[in-house]
């Protein structure tokens, strides 16, 4: 299992429904909507994509099969531009 935590120190600020995150050290700015900001909150926690994906899917309607799709799609941006981190962890 892969554990999804945040990166860095992120500065963020809600503009509406919407959230605007800026990275000094990467002098980086990144927007992201209602969901965006959502999964963003819940990172708050390191999470399993499982988690994640399963907390998404009872906060919004969505299959999980596209839960899942999005989710991933959104994770990598936020990869490229170091706001998360992926951390395997070991089974007990």
């Amino acid at each position: 299992m892969t554990i999804i935590r945040r990166n860095g120190q992120w500065l963020a600020a809600e503009v509406g429904k919407e959230l605007l995150m800026m990275s000094p050290a990467h002098e980086n700015y990144i927007g992201l909507n209602e969901v965006g900001a959502r999964i963003w909150a819940l990172l708050e926690t390191p999470t399993s994509m499982d988690a994640l994906c399963a907390q998404l899917v009872r906060e919004f309607e969505v299959e999980p099969a596209v839960a899942q799709a999005e989710t991933q799609a959104f994770l990598d941006n936020l990869l490229k531009h170091d706001a998360i981190a992926f951390d395997p962890t070991e089974a007990a």
